[in-house]
């Protein structure tokens, strides 16, 4: 009960912040929080907008694994972002240029795509177990890089086809593509989100089911500990950054495979970044990430219809920030309650337990 307590009370009591916030600026704004709320509610039956929520969740999913892993060693990843973005830009230049039977052309390109995120974050990873560099200064460095990279990887006189005013790599073949499952008008789900699933069971089982995973947390919560007990501190780390790596290397795919079919320069971005916030909402469980990623999916898409009875959509911007600065406060509350009770118990344990007497020694006469 009490890890339960201790899992799900954070998340709650950061969106019940988060969503009093945005109803006082709602009402300072002049503007009515219920209807604001029943209008978001009502937009996720209407036209593709369910579908695009588990689309947008599934994506969110796989960027937040990405970032959990790297938790789970107290390493911060902030790197997805190019991870992904450089993965999704070479595996689409990969796919683009082979002609392979179907299924097999869609595992090629996943696995090369799995491949760049993790050798993107291999460097990260090197630099950190070697050298002792701090793995945010240099995912965030091979941020910038990976952008300068991508742009020119997908120049007209690189890999890039000029498409009006836009340029793309060149487009994947229909057996390179991954079905979806199509609900008519109601959209197509992406076939990508039974591979997030997948991520999230195999996530699970790593880490609660192996001895890596039992190595991994020891290893991300005393070093020095984990070191006296034979786990290798160093390779962990970077065993650890570049699983991370890898799963970040599939966040683009979904909407690669799933609909876009080439990687262009207006290619989605800020997945990274969001996956770190679904994380921390989910506290790095993967059904916490699970119903962390599908809030978030559902604030992004049922926001677009807060236009249409004058309510700023913006309102959204304000509770996702929220729930990112509130839950780490309600982590660290939940936390310190749970330490007080803990140091309650045992005090009233050691209250009731009966004295024990000193033997008596007897002195032979």
């Amino acid at each position: 009960m009490n890890r339960v307590r201790t899992v799900l009370l954070p998340p709650a009591l950061a969106i019940v912040f988060a969503a009093l916030l945005c109803a006082v600026a709602l009402l300072i704004s002049g503007d009515s929080p219920i209807t604001a709320l029943t209008v978001m509610i009502t937009q996720v039956g209407e036209g593709t907008t369910a579908v695009d929520i588990i689309n947008s969740g599934a994506i969110y999913y796989i960027a937040a694994l990405a970032v959990a892993i790297g938790f789970q060693m107290k390493l911060f990843n902030i790197g997805i972002e190019g991870q992904y973005r450089l993965a999704a830009c070479v595996a689409a230049i990969v796919g683009g240029s082979l002609v392979l039977p179907p299924v097999l052309h869609t595992l090629v390109i996943i696995v090369v795509a799995a491949v760049v995120g993790a050798a993107w974050a291999g460097i990260a990873a090197l630099l950190k177990a070697y050298r002792g560099v701090s793995e945010v200064i240099s995912t965030i460095m091979l941020n910038f890089i990976a952008t300068g990279l991508i742009a020119y990887l997908i120049r007209p006189d690189s890999f890039g086809v000029l498409q009006g005013n836009n340029i793309s790599t060149a487009p994947i073949e229909a057996s390179g593509q991954f079905p979806g499952v199509s609900f008519g008008s109601s959209g197509t789900l992406f076939g990508m989100v039974a591979v997030a699933a997948l991520l999230g069971l195999g996530y699970w089982f790593l880490l609660n089911r192996t001895r890596f995973g039992f190595e991994l947390k020891a290893s991300g919560e005393s070093p020095t500990a984990a070191t006296a007990g034979g786990v290798d501190a160093r390779r962990m780390v970077i065993i650890a950054l570049v699983l991370s790596g890898a799963v970040a290397g599939l966040v683009g795919l979904p909407e690669l495979l799933g609909r876009d079919f080439a990687y262009t320069l207006t290619s989605p971005q800020g997945y990274g970044f969001t996956g770190i916030a679904v994380a921390l909402l989910g506290r790095n469980h993967p059904l916490g990430i699970a119903l962390g990623a599908l809030l978030w999916a559902f604030l992004d898409k049922s926001a677009l219809a807060l236009d249409n009875v004058g309510v700023p959509r913006e309102i959204v911007l304000i509770m996702q920030g929220s729930v990112v600065l509130s839950v780490v406060i309600a982590y660290e509350i939940v936390r310190r309650y749970e330490l007080a009770a803990e140091q309650r118990r045992v005090a009233a344990q050691l209250r009731s337990a009966p004295a024990v007497e000193a033997p008596t020694q007897t002195v032979a006469s």
